[in-house]
């Protein structure tokens, strides 16, 4: 099946990396939406489980790797041509987890990485979706909550 008019939603995989105050986003340096901030993430593979998904979609994109990894919730990602038709379509499962160590660098589909501040995430333009995966992963990994600068 191609990811581009699929018959079918994809499965993508999705993780919010977070240390103290950050959350880690790449720049997505393919389509959909290249050019946009987001979680790192991408298409699972057939015989490969979602948690290894995300993880070795976190090493191609970031370099990084984390331990414990937390079902942090879904999204439905379905984006239309300029006639209507289905170009795309993802049901994404979104992971989460603390970052431990290591530096994270832009690798494979990802143009840039950053860590972003909780507080700033306004000038990243983030889906509105992204933004509540990770407020539910704040929640799951005990964070603390923060007040969005936006």
């Amino acid at each position: 099946m191609t990811r581009e008019y699929p018959n079918r939603p994809l499965v993508g995989i999705g993780i919010a990396v977070l240390r103290p105050g950050e959350v880690l986003l790449i720049k997505r340096g393919r389509a959909p939406a290249i050019g946009s901030w987001s979680l790192p993430g991408g298409a699972q593979r057939v015989g490969e489980t979602a948690e290894d998904a995300a993880r070795r979609e976190l090493a191609e994109e970031t370099g990084l790797i984390v331990g414990d990894l937390h079902l942090a919730g879904h999204v439905d990602s379905i984006h239309r041509d300029a006639d209507a038709r289905i170009q795309y379509h993802y049901t994404i499962l979104d992971f989460c987890a603390l970052w431990t160590q290591g530096e994270a660098r832009a690798d494979g589909d990802a143009a840039e990485v950053a860590w972003a501040p909780l507080q700033a995430l306004g000038s990243f333009q983030l889906w509105e979706p992204v933004l509540r995966i990770i407020s539910l992963a704040e929640g799951i990994l005990h964070l603390v909550p923060s007040a969005r600068g936006q």
